[in-house]
């Protein structure tokens, strides 16, 4: 990617591909499709997750995930539920759980992986309702 440029490293392993991970490299314009909105300011950047088709948990409108200054790692981890249909005569679900990086500005190739992120945001619930997930999920940043 050229300087300046933010890359997504989207990994898909579906149920109907029997989880043999997909992924694909592509530009900071996709991240809309993942639901996030990411916004220059100034030498920072801004993280926000946009509402999405998400059947649980509901999201109303747009929330700050964190702030990057340069050289700076954001985690975010979050699961949902979705439907297949509209209908709610087909009840029909489908998962996903994710795990995304964001870095601002170059970072060595490992870095997700060898250091400690700057803002780490875990979002991950139960499914169907009921209490936080169990102890050893970590919130906020």
């Amino acid at each position: 990617m050229p300087p300046g440029a933010v890359a997504i490293h989207d990994v898909l392993a579906d149920e109907t591909a029997r989880y043999v991970p997909r992924d694909e490299v592509t530009g900071g314009d996709d991240a809309r499709d993942l639901d996030l909105l990411l916004s220059p300011k100034g030498a920072a950047l801004a993280v926000d997750r946009l509402p999405g088709y998400v059947a649980y948990p509901q999201q109303s409108g747009p929330a700050r995930l964190f702030t990057l200054l340069p050289g700076q790692i954001g985690r975010y981890r979050a699961n949902f539920r979705f439907t297949h249909t509209t209908c709610p005569c087909n009840p029909s679900w489908y998962y996903e759980d994710w795990l995304v990086h964001i870095a601002n500005g170059p970072v060595a190739p490992d870095a997700f992986t060898s250091r400690m992120p700057d803002h780490n945001i875990d979002h991950r619930v139960h499914l169907y309702g009921g209490s936080r997930r169990p102890a050893g999920s970590s919130h906020g940043s």
